[in-house]
C-alpha cells in the first residue's frame, strides 16, 4: 500500500518558502505522494449542503495545478494528486493542457482525481451548466485521455467538438491517471466504469461499513470485467480522529483490507502552525515504518 499525505490548504498560508518546505519535509520522510483539495470560489455564507461551511470565502485553497506546478520544480520524486479536482467546472481542453504541463514538469509524477462538485455558485461564475456536470464530466475523460495520447484529435461529442487540433507538449504519461473522488453510490459506480481509481469518502473508516463499501466496489468492477487490479482506491487516516496509535491502526486496518493507497491528513487537526502539521506527519511516518 502507498502512503501519503493531504496538503494542508487551508492552514499553510501563502509563503512560498513554508510551502516548499511542507513538500520536500513529507517527500524526505517517505510519503510517496501529496494530494490537494480544490475549490476555485468560496461564497460569503454556507448553503443548504451540509458541509458548505467548510468552504466559504474565509478558507483558503490553492489552485492545485499551478501549485503543482510550482512542487514539481522544488520536489523530486513524490507523486502530487488533485483530490479532488472539479472538473466539470472547466473547460475541458485547457485542463488537458495544464495538466500535461504539470506531468512534464514533473517528469510523470502526476495523478488527476476528479470529482462533479456540489457548489452551484462556482459553476455559474464559471459559466458552466451544474444541472448537466455528471453527464459531461463522462464526456470529458474520453476528451481528455484522447488529447493526452494523440498528437491530433478530431473528436465530436454532445459537449464538445475538435477539429484535428492537439496539445503539444504531450504528458509523460499516456495517459495521466484520472480517479473519480465520489460519495453516492451512483457516481462510485461511475468510477467503477470509467476511471482508474476512487478517492474514497474523506470520513469513511475501515470498519464494517467501510469494508461493506470495498465489496460493493469489487462487485461493480466485476460488472465491468475489472478488478483492483486496474483500479486503484485512496483511504484516508485523519490526524483528528484519535492519537497515533489511531492512526496506526486505520492505516494497518486498510492496508488488510488491500486498498493500494492511503492518504494521512492532518487538515482540520487541532495544530496551531504549519510545523506542527510537520510535526505530526513525522511521527505517523516513523510510526508506520515509512522509509525515505
Amino acid at each position: 500500500m502507498e502512503i501519503g499525505v493531504a496538503f494542508p490548504q487551508v492552514e499553510i498560508g501563502t509563503d512560498p518558502n513554508v510551502i516548499r518546505d511542507f513538500a520536500q519535509a513529507v517527500e524526505e520522510m517517505g510519503f510517496k505522494h501529496l494530494s490537494c483539495i480544490d475549490h476555485i470560489l468560496g461564497a460569503r455564507e454556507p448553503n443548504e449542503v451540509a458541509w458548505s461551511s467548510n468552504y466559504t470565502r474565509d478558507r483558503q485553497f490553492h489552485e492545485p495545478l499551478v501549485l503543482f506546478g510550482f512542487l514539481a520544480a522544488v520536489t523530486k520524486s513524490i507523486r502530487m494528486a488533485t483530490a479532488i479536482l472539479i472538473l466539470p467546472q472547466r473547460q475541458t481542453a485547457l485542463v488537458a493542457k495544464q495538466a500535461a504541463e504539470v506531468d512534464v514538469l514533473s517528469q510523470g509524477r502526476l495523478t488527476l482525481g476528479m470529482g462533479i462538485g456540489w457548489n452551484e455558485v462556482e459553476f455559474v461564475a464559471q459559466n458552466e451548466n451544474f444541472k448537466n456536470r455528471a453527464r459531461r464530466m463522462e464526456e470529458q475523460f474520453e476528451v481528455l485521455r484522447a488529447l493526452w495520447t494523440n498528437e491530433l484529435v478530431t473528436f465530436k461529442g454532445k459537449y464538445h467538438q475538435i477539429d484535428d487540433a492537439g496539445i503539444n507538449p504531450l504528458p509523460v504519461q499516456q495517459p495521466i491517471p484520472l480517479w473519480i473522488g465520489a460519495f453516492q453510490d451512483v457516481a462510485i459506480q461511475r468510477a467503477c466504469r470509467i476511471a482508474d481509481g476512487w478517492f474514497t469518502r474523506p470520513w469513511m473508516l475501515p470498519d464494517d461499513e467501510g469494508k461493506a463499501a470495498l465489496d460493493q466496489i469489487d462487485t461493480w468492477l466485476a460488472e465491468h470485467g475489472r478488478d483492483r487490479s486496474n483500479f486503484a482506491i485512496n483511504a484516508v487516516t485523519m490526524a483528528k480522529n484519535g492519537s497515533v496509535n489511531q492512526w496506526v491502526a486505520d492505516t494497518e486496518a486498510w492496508r488488510d483490507l488491500h486498498v493500494s493507497h492511503c492518504t494521512f491528513r492532518t487538515i482540520d487537526a487541532p495544530y496551531e502552525t504549519i510545523d506542527q502539521h510537520i510535526e505530526a506527519c513525522r511521527t505517523y511516518a516513523e510510526a508506520v515504518g515509512l522509509k525515505r
